[in-house]
């Protein structure tokens, strides 16, 4: 029916003016809203500014959203996949389903004419005119379109109805607005950015995707938690980039909104009065949106690798530890005894505070720094040390290694290979060239100096300073209002709550500030102190008495920077980079060697092969042939003598035997010695290159193999 009524449009109707109009209407639509926008302009110059402001929004998003189905529904349009068709215009390479020109003018008309309702009629008669050209120039179906219109009506609904709600309460929470607004439009981006972003699944994604297609209770090099994340949302949406990457927005903006929710939280006065209200809310925004816009957070709110839902568990487990201790005389603990209200509401965010923590331990392991910053802070902090004479830190900590035992359950049935690998990531197992602390490093300075360096990229550099600077005065400042102010809570971030900032951020930065001195400090992995360094110097730039012109112009400064290095880290081809400054560019190229790789298997079965297997000698490339080789089959790695990984965990080889198979590497061109044996004969494919704008982003060798014979185990030398 549907093509039977794109038929009757395209060809039915066709005659000598319509072949005029409707491809003017299709490219040049703006036009003719134009003419009914531009009279409201003089009449109320400030409310159509306004409102064409609005319009734009409405545009963008309903753009991106029609974008964001059309590489879902994957459907081809009727000029690629009809014959006979009428194409007045470019087919275009995008999909059909919905049609972007019907979302878009359904969305511009519905908000335009919401505000001026005379323009109602000749704005909606033009909408239906860009819908109904789609179909006659030959580019979209009849059910393309209806879809866009239903869309777009929705689009300028959901915008008229933020408008109502941002403008009411704008007059009462500006910051608090700004916040919620920001947080929305950054998350709609990055799923837009996700679904038809250039980025391909990194190694790292591809490997945690590969776990959540074998379901364990660990893994060799991390906890379970990834794989189950990934493998309820493929379960959801199927074996997809957009699955693999779909919780990572969610994770970004939770961790945002906890940030939020902790700030204001870290009010010294129970009752603050309405100026401390607004400081509140004013640092809470600030803190809550760095998060938001430094590219070390950001990279974890489009990639789906560890680091998403640890920020997410770290900072919760932030807030609970903060809820559960904070202010004694609230929670009448000061004599050690609770009534029988307070004691549940203690118990209950310990209880919490040990399963998030659990779960943060499930998903890095570096969450155990939570345990060594939470308890300086106890050990420090006058007020708050009553609670090591407590049963409930105690009992969070027995709630944590139980959500964490399927780890060591595993370790145990594994020879504990996760506590060899990670002691050897740390350098302090004998397996590095450092050969632990014992012996300094020859590399000492170059590796501080790349720790510092990695520090200062991703967070940027000026604001880098500025957040070390602000946090460290933060605690001085509020060390000397103790000692100095008659007004206990005349600062934000008073003692109690400047001692808990204090050590989440700075044990962290010097322990693995020291650490660079023994061995290579990986950029990530000081990420957690950030958040509470974030909180802190927000404070204390944000104060009335430091807001001076100078320091104003450096905070904009740094923040334009970091949006801005964010922003171009989305898009790097705009800088022109090559191919090795490019941070971007082992994110490429992936898909085309599953493609390629494809067309290898389909040869061999063509030629005789009967039976196939695919494998390589990275892990990094197994995963992703896994993913990006259609039909997603099972592959395998082979250890030639690099640290163990777990594949060689699964293993599989010796169910192979008799089998032909594709042999993958990028970095050696040489068919290794340690297989020759291994196969009756192997052959050469020519070289594949994937390239971009001319500049070569990878080289893949492929082999054909004939004849597996077996392969005998290696003797693992590394974790």
């Amino acid at each position: 029916m549907d093509t039977s009524l794109f038929f009757l449009i395209n060809q039915g109707l066709q005659n000598a003016a319509f072949d005029l109009i409707m491809p003017f209407i299709t490219k040049r639509s703006y036009i003719l809203f134009a003419i009914f926008a531009v009279p409201a302009f003089f009449k109320d110059s400030k409310k159509s500014l306004f409102v064409i402001a609005l319009c734009f929004i409405a545009l963008a998003l309903g753009d991106a959203s029609g974008n964001i189905l059309k590489h879902l529904f994957e459907r081809p349009r009727p000029c690629q996949a009809l014959e006979n068709v009428r194409l007045l215009v470019g087919c275009g390479g995008s999909f059909s389903m919905p049609s972007n020109h019907a979302v878009n003018a359904f969305a511009v008309a519905a908000t335009f004419s919401h505000f001026f309702r005379k323009t109602a009629v000749p704005m909606f008669l033009i909408a239906v005119l860009v819908a109904l050209s789609r179909i006659y120039v030959g580019v979209h179906y009849p059910s393309d379109v209806i879809a866009g219109a239903f869309m777009g009506g929705i689009i300028a609904g959901i915008i008229l109805i933020l408008h109502k709600w941002s403008s009411e309460r704008f007059k009462e929470r500006p910051y608090t607005t700004i916040f919620f607004i920001s947080l929305f439009a950054l998350t709609f981006f990055r799923y837009y950015y996700i679904a038809t972003g250039p980025l391909d699944l990194s190694p790292d994604e591809a490997h945690y995707w590969e776990w959540s297609r074998r379901l364990d209770l660990s893994y060799y090099s991390k906890g379970p938690l990834i794989a189950y994340i990934i493998a309820a949302s493929r379960r959801l949406m199927g074996d997809t980039v957009f699955a693999v990457r779909f919780f990572a927005p969610i994770f970004l903006v939770l961790s945002s909104i906890f940030i939020y929710k902790l700030t204001k939280e870290l009010s010294p006065s129970p009752t603050p009065l309405p100026q401390r209200e607004g400081a509140r809310e004013r640092v809470a925004c600030a803190a809550g949106l760095l998060l938001q816009i430094t590219p070390l957070f950001a990279t974890y709110g489009i990639l789906m690798t560890i680091d998403s839902p640890f920020i997410f568990f770290w900072t919760l487990s932030l807030y609970l530890f903060w809820k559960a201790v904070k202010d004694s005389n609230e929670l009448q603990v000061t004599s050690y005894k609770l009534n029988k209200k307070n004691s549940l509401l203690v118990t209950r965010y310990w209880y919490l505070l040990g399963i998030a923590i659990g779960l943060g331990l499930l998903t890095k392991y570096t969450m155990a720094f939570f345990y060594i910053c939470a308890l300086l802070f106890l050990i420090f902090s006058k007020e708050q040390r009553c609670w090591l004479k407590r049963k409930e830190p105690y009992f969070a900590f027995i709630v944590s290694f139980i959500v964490f035992s399927p780890v060591i359950i595993w370790n145990i049935q594994h020879d504990w290979v996760t506590l060899k690998h990670t002691a050897g990531q740390a350098h302090i197992s004998g397996q590095s060239t450092t050969h632990g602390w014992s012996v300094v490093s020859s590399q000492w300075s170059k590796n501080f100096f790349e720790f510092l360096g990695s520090q200062i990229g991703v967070i940027t550099p000026l604001l880098f300073f500025m957040v070390i600077y602000g946090a460290v005065k933060s605690r001085v400042t509020s060390y000397k209002l103790q000692v100095t102010s008659e007004d206990k809570s005349s600062s934000l971030v008073t003692r109690h709550s400047s001692l808990f900032l204090f050590w989440f951020w700075a044990p962290i930065i010097v322990f693995f500030t020291l650490k660079s001195f023994q061995g290579k400090v990986q950029a990530n992995w000081a990420m957690p102190a950030y958040i509470t360094a974030f909180i802190a110097s927000a404070d204390f730039f944000l104060r009335k008495d430091m807001m001076k012109k100078g320091t104003r112009i450096l905070l904009i400064i740094s923040l334009i920077m970091a949006f801005l290095a964010t922003s171009i880290s989305h898009y790097p081809e705009f800088l022109n980079l090559p191919v090795k400054m490019d941070p971007t560019s082992r994110l490429k190229g992936w898909k085309e060697l599953g493609i390629k790789t494809k067309e290898v298997y389909n040869s061999m079965v063509s030629s005789g092969s009967k039976k196939v297997f695919i494998f390589s000698d990275k892990y990094q490339v197994s995963s992703e042939l896994a993913f990006y080789v259609p039909d997603k089959p099972v592959t395998y790695c082979v250890n030639l003598g690099s640290r163990m990984n777990q594949y060689d965990i699964w293993g599989g080889f010796d169910k192979l035997a008799g089998f032909d198979a594709i042999f993958v590497r990028t970095d050696n061109e040489d068919f290794p010695e340690e297989l020759k044996d291994a196969f009756d004969s192997y052959e050469k494919e020519e070289k594949f290159a994937v390239e971009r704008k001319g500049k070569t982003l990878r080289k893949y060798f492929i082999f054909k193999c004939y004849g597996f014979k077996g392969l005998a185990l290696q003797t693992i030398k590394s974790y």
